[in-house]
């Protein structure tokens, strides 16, 4: 029970990685959460409801346990994101494509946790996805501006963000997420 067994318990950490899913409310956070569940736990697709506090989810994924914490995006909850930040490995932050008039509210909310970065931790690494891509005609407006957004926000930073266009709905574009998960979570520092 000593050294060896320490050595065990960390090697066995290692292959946890902690993903928080945030966004604001209807951004379609719970619905990428049940496509990962339904195609890396093979089960049936879920009616998806408002989630209203949190769910967790352990999701087995190449030699690794993958957690993740889907925490609701209503403006009321909002205040209480922070509390989810300790040990998270990556932030996945989910975009509503479709409801382009809450774009900057989607990036300032971005922001403002990037700006408690110390309280995130210096370590996580920033997935976006740009959801519902499906229910618009031309996306690349919206991907220009919220990488426009994103570098200016963080021009000072070396904060590494990756912007996906994704329809969780029909699983178009997730479909490298839980390796892209895996993989920023491995290199952290």
């Amino acid at each position: 029970m000593g050294l060896l067994s320490i050595i065990k318990k960390q090697k066995l950490k290692d292959r946890e990685s902690r993903c928080l899913v945030l966004g604001l409310d209807n951004s379609g956070k719970s619905t990428v959460v049940d496509w990962i569940l339904a195609s890396y736990k093979n089960r049936p697709r879920q009616l998806v409801t408002p989630t209203v506090g949190f769910q967790i989810h352990t999701v087995p994924f190449q030699n690794h346990s993958v957690q993740l914490w889907d925490i609701g995006g209503q403006s009321t909850l909002r205040p209480y994101w922070d509390n989810y930040f300790d040990k998270t490995d990556v932030l996945l932050w989910v975009i509503d494509a479709a409801a382009a008039a809450r774009l900057g509210e989607s990036v300032d909310e971005l922001k403002t946790i990037l700006q408690n970065r110390d309280r995130l931790g210096y370590n996580c690494r920033i997935i976006v996805l740009v959801n519902k891509k499906d229910l618009v005609a031309d996306l690349d407006p919206v991907i220009v501006r919220l990488k426009t957004d994103l570098s200016e926000m963080l021009k000072l930073e070396n904060v590494p963000i990756e912007v996906c266009p994704t329809s969780a709905l029909t699983g178009d574009g997730l479909d490298g997420l839980m390796p892209m998960i895996v993989e920023k979570s491995a290199r952290k520092l």
